[in-house]
This record gives structure tokens, sequence and C-alpha cells, in this order.
């Protein structure tokens, strides 16, 4: 049996995973990132994880098939470089090459959005399907393109940046530099301010009672306020959803897909979340025929999916 090594590289930690055939992650190891740092010693970290997660398995180097990985930032996928990274400050660095004359095995590397949307792809919410979108909802929205089996990423290797699609024009300032974007809506920092706000209007609302104080909100607060039948919890859990609605649908209008994914933590709300999204669907989204529409689902991989996208980039980068 062949192996693949898929590496998740964030800023916070480097996870590693040894994925079998069957998708499954058989040995892991973790390092710390510990940016910032030249990433020439990022790399020799990464490297070293890998092996430690080789070794883990009772593998040598010689059983595994590539090694993969998924890194923040713009990947030119045809030579493996990372072109910008500004969560760990990479300039141009050539990734495949340092790593693949580190491990000695064929290196392939990809965004980390597109390789966790390839792990739901390949073995979690979207296997099966031909054309997919996954959209993660956490500190900002970040998305994966798949057409025709393969990972979608523009002529300039920068596509799949769903969280930078208007949704408010002239709104909230968005870390891009635009205004309205649905990650300043739809993230879990843009729920948690729309919460923080509904709160600081109406001191009597349960909210308070539910965070203990405007520092503890987060992602849950609103959603528990609505549950626990508070008007304004109910009316930022509806604005909220309005606004993830109205891009979902773009989105779908754009690409049509089999299946739109959502991952984050956010999801943990399971069908609060999803039923009520999958009635704005319903209504403002195109289609030819019912049995065509796009299906919404959560996302089954969790923290996993981007080792498990990561180690089998080398079926759709190779």
């Amino acid at each position: 049996m062949k192996y693949c090594v898929g590496i998740d590289l964030g800023g916070t930690n480097i996870a590693v995973g040894v994925v079998n055939e069957n998708y499954e992650i058989v040995a892991r190891a973790q390092a710390k990132t510990n940016c910032p740092r030249p990433a020439e010693d990022i790399l020799a970290d990464m490297a070293v994880t890998a092996r430690k997660a080789v070794e883990e398995a009772g593998l040598t180097m010689e059983d595994v098939e590539w090694v993969g990985v998924g890194t923040p930032g713009s990947v030119n996928q045809d030579t493996g470089d990372i072109i910008y990274s500004n969560n760990l400050d990479f300039h141009d660095v050539p990734m495949r090459r340092i790593l693949g004359e580190a491990l000695g095995v064929p290196v392939y590397v990809e965004n980390d959005a597109n390789a966790a949307a390839y792990g739901e792809f390949v073995a979690g919410a979207a296997q099966g399907v031909r054309n997919a979108l996954m959209i993660t909802l956490g500190t900002g929205v970040g998305g994966g393109i798949i057409i025709d089996n393969k990972i979608y990423s523009g002529t300039n290797h920068a596509a799949g940046e769903l969280g930078h699609m208007v949704v408010e024009k002239g709104g909230w300032q968005c870390t891009c530099g635009r205004r309205g974007c649905i990650e300043a809506y739809a993230s879990a920092t843009g729920l948690i301010r729309m919460t923080k706000e509904a709160m600081e209007a109406d001191r009597s609302s349960k909210l308070w009672e539910i965070a203990g104080s405007l520092d503890k909100v987060d992602g849950k607060t609103a959603f528990d306020g609505m549950r626990a039948g508070d008007a304004a919890g109910k009316a930022v859990v509806d604005k909220y959803i309005s606004y993830l609605g109205t891009g979902l649908a773009n989105y779908v209008n754009i690409f049509q897909p089999e299946i739109l994914v959502i991952g984050g933590g956010i999801c943990k709300e399971g069908e609060t979340l999803l039923a009520p999204l999958r009635d704005i669907l319903n209504q403002e989204t195109y289609m030819v025929k019912e049995e065509d529409k796009c299906r919404l689902m959560k996302a089954q991989l969790g923290n996993d999916a981007g080792i498990i996208g990561a180690a089998f980039l080398g079926k759709t980068l190779g």
C-alpha cells in the first residue's frame, strides 16, 4: 500500500498526517510555526515534522508517494512557489523545490482553503461529484472551487477568494480594502460584531446574561440568545443568515455546483443554520430542473480536511 503525506501549514501550527489510500490518517505529528521567522527555517521544521509523522506510522519516506502542502497565501501550482503569504510573510518562496530536496519525494503545494475544499471533495461531504464549492466561516471567509474534478485557481493562481464578494454596497470595511464584503458580515468576526452592536443597543437583552460581557461574545452567543427566546439574538441571527444566504445564492448562480459545502466553527449550529439558508437558495438561485438543484451540506472532515486534501494534491496537480 502506498501512502501520502499531507501538511496543513498555519500561522500557529504545522500539522502533518500520513494518509492511506482509503483517505484515513494513520499517523500524525505537529510543530509550532513560530512566526515570524525566515521561510527557510519554517520549511526545515516542516520537513522534520513530516519525517516524524512517517516514522510514527512505522514507515520510511520510500513508502511515501508524495507530499502535499496546504498553505496560506497565493500559490503558483505549476512551480510550487508561494507567491505571497501575508500571514507567514512569505514572498516568492520555492516550497516545492526546498521540501522536495529535503524529503526526496515529489511535493505539491496549494492554497490552504483550496486544499481543505479538495479534502471534502475526495473524502468528505462532496464525494462523488464533479463540481463543488466550499466556504469556511472562521475569522474570515475562505473558499475553494472544484470544477470538473480539479481545483480552479484562475490565471493568476488567486481564484477562490469567495469572502470578497460584496453583499452590502458601501458597508463595513473589509480587511481586503473593499467595503461590504461577505467576509465582513458572514465570518465569525462579523457575527460577533453584529452581536456586540445588538447588545449595546439593548441593555435588557438576554445576550448580556449569556455572554457575561462584550469581551466574551463569540459565534454562539446570538444563536444561544435566539434559542432562549431573546428578540435581539433572533434579530442578529436573521441578519447574519440573510447576508450569508445572499452570498451563497450569488455563488450558486455563478458556478452552479452540485454541492456547496460550508465549514468552520459556525457550522456546529447544524440545521439551525442550514435550513434557513436552503430556503434562501430555493428562492434566490437560478435552476433549470429541480433535480439539478445545488445541495447545501455541512463539511464532514473538520480540521482534518486540510491534511487529507493536501495529501491527495498529487491527484489533481500531478
